[in-house]
């Protein structure tokens, strides 16, 4: 059993999260600018654009194997989504809903490990899930005016795949570089050797 003292927030967490969230949120309006820049590269398969999708998505799972507490992940991922929002992003408020679902799924994946994993593994099923939550969202919201097999199925599946590679295994391999410079020290993440 987790300790009650073990979930709670410190100062430092709210602070670490909250610069996590901030960062990306500008990197998620500065994305959304790329997303269209190269729409043209995409023409062939448009679906096949999902492939950048996972840049969206590193914060929850970020957000989770930094700070390691309930709530963290969906925190990082709704807040980037509102910082998008209040830059202009082009999807406008609908992102921070968007965003709220998305941090929901890494949530959940976090939250099947009781918050006591955070290796390789459950940073790849943290981004799966993140995925999932875009993939769902994308599916019934944004991409409903599209064919089901040739556009929406396939959006889907490359945006949980890319998730899974970028969100997951490129916020876990981030955490340790982190903690290796010594930034995470304050955290029990910068205070393991290896998180494979």
């Amino acid at each position: 059993m987790i300790r009650p003292t073990a979930n709670r927030w410190r100062t430092i967490d709210i602070v670490v999260a909250a610069v996590i969230a901030v960062a990306f949120g500008v990197i998620f309006w500065a994305w959304g600018l790329l997303w269209r820049a190269v729409d043209p590269a995409f023409a062939f398969f448009p679906a096949s654009q999902a492939i950048m999708y996972g840049v969206w998505l590193i914060p929850a799972v970020l957000g989770g194997l930094v700070i390691r507490k309930p709530g963290a992940a969906l925190f990082c991922e709704a807040v980037a989504a509102t910082v998008s929002a209040l830059l202009g992003s082009e999807w406008g408020g609908v992102t921070i809903v968007q965003g709220l679902i998305q941090g929901l799924g890494a949530e959940l994946a976090f939250a099947a490990f009781r918050y006591r994993s955070f290796r390789l593994p459950t940073a790849l099923l943290a981004g799966a899930m993140t995925g999932l939550g875009a993939a769902l969202f994308d599916f019934f919201v944004w991409n409903t005016a599209y064919e089901l097999v040739s556009y929406r199925i396939p959006y889907a599946l490359f945006t949980i795949l890319s998730a899974a590679a970028i969100a997951g295994v490129g916020a876990y391999a981030l955490t340790n570089s982190l903690a290796r410079t010594g930034a995470l020290s304050r955290f029990p993440s910068g205070r393991t050797q290896t998180l494979v």
